[in-house]
């Protein structure tokens, strides 16, 4: 069944966070009350991947219009267009990944986590990402990554920490990876026709690659930590101080969408439909992360530690407490 969907669907896919440059707003300065009932129209940054179904799902069950508030969810291409699109008060919350939330962090970017986002789902194999290689690849294991080219949707970022350190737990020698900047869109494509020997892709990435014979040899974030917390959403310092009233509203309609997609799965998958052009068998197929409802401090400082040790924060460190009270 898995092999009729072979490459042809079309869908916006960027890891939450991706460095990719560019995505589209509205221009608006801060939330404003769109009527006379005290509703508060907030601006959302989003990525239109499969981690964010909890935020549409949410709007559509009433659990943030209940608190007063009407989303506008804007897209966009990645956490590099979201996260100074928060900060500037283009969006009042953004998604994105913590590895570039704590990149920003650390070059002076005053923003905080205000929910959590999307975690690992624990299962080595149906991750909601893992290292793909062709059907008759020689590599079998992450071990045997070292001397390859891995393509990852960005450079320096979550996607190629976490494969290091799957390479490093098997026994290679991830200094040995070669790292290619692909876009996960891209990647089934790319590694069917032998641009790189193996892929680290998303959802629905993976799924469309395995269903054209691709196989996982490598879970990296359920490998890096089973509980590892992927992304949060999360506010400029500035509004949390300004406005905490509005932040705490949020912070409660978004944990309780989290608490429902965890125990709605199909709803979550097919609020996927509302916002992308997952379909089909991907959708049947593809795997979901976890949501808990918050972040996992010791999973981020395994992260923060791997990524200081691979370079990625020019010898300072993410204050964790500050950035994920």
């Amino acid at each position: 069944m898995r092999r009729r969907v072979r490459g042809t669907v079309t869908v916006l896919i960027m890891v939450a966070g991706a460095a990719a440059c560019g995505g589209s707003g509205s221009g608006s300065s801060g939330p404003s009350a769109s009527d006379g009932s005290g509703t508060t129209t907030v601006e959302v940054g989003v990525i239109p991947i499969v981690d964010v179904a909890p935020l549409y799902l949410g709007q559509r069950k009433g659990f943030f219009g209940s608190r007063g508030i009407k989303l506008r969810m804007v897209t966009a291409q990645g956490g590099a267009a979201i996260i100074p699109g928060v900060v500037s008060g283009q969006y009042q919350f953004g998604f994105s990944n913590t590895t570039s939330l704590m990149l920003a962090q650390v070059k002076g970017i005053a923003i905080e986590s205000v929910a959590n986002g999307a975690a690992s789902n624990g299962k080595a194999g149906h991750d909601v990402t893992g290292v793909l290689v062709k059907k008759n690849s020689p590599i079998k294991s992450a071990k045997d990554l070292a001397g390859h080219s891995v393509a990852v949707n960005t450079l320096q970022n979550i996607g190629d920490t976490t494969v290091r350190e799957s390479v490093r737990l098997a026994g290679g020698d991830p200094g040995e990876v070669r790292f290619v900047e692909i876009p996960f869109d891209q990647m089934p494509a790319a590694l069917d026709g032998g641009r790189v020997d193996a892929a680290w892709m998303a959802e629905p990435a993976q799924t469309i690659a395995e269903a054209q014979g691709a196989r996982v040899v490598a879970s990296p974030f359920e490998e890096t930590d089973p509980k590892l917390t992927v992304a949060t959403y999360f506010t400029s310092t500035r509004l949390a101080q300004q406005n905490p009233g509005l932040v705490k509203r949020f912070t409660e309609a978004m944990n309780e969408s989290l608490g429902y997609a965890s125990a709605h799965p199909d709803e979550a998958r097919q609020a996927l439909t509302t916002y992308t052009k997952i379909s089909g068998d991907v959708l049947k197929n593809l795997a979901l992360p976890s949501w808990p409802p918050r972040v996992d401090m010791a999973s981020l400082r395994k992260l923060a530690s791997l990524s200081e040790r691979d370079g990625l924060f020019g010898g300072k460190k993410p204050d964790l407490d500050a950035l994920f009270p």
